[in-house]
């Protein structure tokens, strides 16, 4: 995991730092940093043109130190304060670069970036400046940068809200100070090797079976991506039940159907959860009267983990009024931006660490607030972020996809908050595998399948030594 430091948390580790550590000595590393990474982007010093824009306080201190630094090495620097200047290269000698440092992540306000000449790479000191630090919204305009070095750690400002866009690549930058347990971290590739553990030896398909409650009579597409993105994440056995439909006419499958009633059909799918390790509820079920409260039923007498999406979210009403809900293990929630309103009676927000942690509290629940980053946060205030979404995935059904991945790693024994973040890191590479915007939601199990399989092994022999 990659960890996240909000702006309070980086503020306490710059105060622990000033114990042992003064505050030139950090100023020099990080603008050390910044030089280091400017000379990396163009290539060298001698004779570049570089413009750094300087503000007046940390951020602009380290701007001011690379600047030295740059010039030192041949380059001609012009180090301007914000504001100084409407326009940077629009006119007069090219130039090769532009420094942001005007203001770091502290910043609050409205801030109206020069203009700079199309082409001139910019590098970003900490964050793009005018980008809020903890949730990525600008007020006003901010330049796009090509690459953002940052110290010690992430902040959220880079992950969600306009940040994430304008952020450009991201570097962080080891100045010898320590990020602590932050509460927020992003999903890394490696941990999907980590936290997803092989199957057991001894077991059988029932070790890691999962139970699908969806679709409806005459609508079970969603049920069928639901149920075979299970199997490809690994689940051993997956029975399908969809609400009064005739056992004929579910998808043919690998699935297994299991008979359950129009109405009143909680009590046979609790018979069916006992032998289960997951339970998937929601993909096209309908929002018949009564679903709502069968829905309930189902998280209140399962002992197994349950996810809910589409859906079962649609018909579980304002948690805001009804509080949190009665379940009988683990619950993830997986709402898109107009579930979360139904959910909690407003939109999330542009602060989409801070939304997710507002349904887990009020719910009592796991919740994965779906989006280009995904969060997925838990009552006690840990988010993990996951951002490798694609517009690939902006088609229908991949949520239906993401349930049964989430649901099969449910099953295979990660925790609820881990399970629901690796699926949605697994769906993003999924998506990226595909062949961009005419990627179907029909495609993506397989590619699931491809990733969780890892890389191939390099064969044996098959190097230059």
């Amino acid at each position: 995991m990659q960890p996240v430091l909000t702006t309070t948390e980086m503020r306490a580790v710059d105060e622990r730092a000033a114990a042992t550590t003064s505050l030139d000595e950090l100023v020099s590393r990080a603008g050390t940093a910044v030089a280091r990474s400017a000379l990396d982007l163009i290539g060298g010093a001698y004779g570049r043109r570089v413009a750094v824009i300087a503000g007046k306080g940390n951020n602009g201190a380290d701007g001011r130190v690379a600047a030295g630094l740059l010039a030192r090495r041949g380059a001609r620097v012009r180090v301007v304060a914000p504001g100084e200047a409407a326009s940077l290269g629009t006119a007069g000698p090219p130039l090769d670069l532009v420094v942001d440092a005007a203001f770091g992540t502290g910043f609050r306000g409205s801030y109206e970036a020069p203009d700079v000449a199309p082409g001139v790479p910019v590098l970003a000191v900490d964050i793009p400046s005018g980008v809020e630090g903890d949730t990525g919204a600008v007020d006003g305009r901010a330049l796009a940068a090509t690459r953002t070095v940052t110290f010690v750690a992430l902040k959220p400002g880079h992950v969600q809200g306009d940040g994430a866009r304008l952020a450009g690549e991201l570097v962080v930058a080891d100045i010898g100070l320590a990020p602590g347990e932050p509460a927020v971290a992003v999903v890394e590739d490696a941990d999907v090797t980590t936290l997803v553990p092989r199957r057991d030896p001894a077991g059988n398909k029932w070790s890691t079976a999962v139970l699908v409650v969806a679709g409806s009579p005459g609508m079970t597409g969603a049920a069928a991506l639901c149920a075979r993105a299970a199997y490809r994440a690994g689940a051993g056995m997956v029975l399908l039940g969809v609400p009064g439909a005739d056992l004929s006419a579910l998808p043919a499958s690998e699935a297994v159907g299991v008979a359950l009633p129009a109405t009143g059909w909680a009590a046979a799918a609790l018979e069916v959860a006992g032998r289960c390790r997951a339970v998937v509820v929601g993909p096209g079920l309908g929002r018949a009267p009564g679903t709502g409260e069968e829905v309930r039923r189902l998280l209140a007498g399962s002992g197994v983990p349950v996810l809910v999406d589409a859906d079962g979210l649609a018909v579980l009403g304002d948690l805001g009024a009804s509080g949190p809900l009665r379940s009988g293990g683990p619950v993830v929630l997986t709402p898109h931006d107009g579930e979360y309103r139904s959910l909690l009676g407003a939109p999330p927000g542009p602060d989409r660490i801070a939304a997710a942690r507002r349904l887990a509290t009020v719910g009592g629940v796991t919740a994965l607030l779906k989006g280009p980053t995904t969060a997925v946060a838990v009552p006690d205030g840990r988010v993990l972020l996951g951002r490798t979404g694609t517009t690939a995935l902006a088609t229908a059904g991949t949520g239906d996809v993401l349930s049964g991945v989430i649901g099969a790693l449910l099953a295979r024994g990660v925790a609820a908050q881990e399970a629901a973040a690796l699926g949605a890191h697994v769906h993003g590479r999924a998506g990226a595998l595909g062949p961009g915007a005419a990627t179907l939601a029909s495609d993506l199990p397989a590619l699931v399948a491809r990733v969780l399989a890892g890389p191939p092994p390099t064969p044996p022999g098959d190097g230059r030594g």
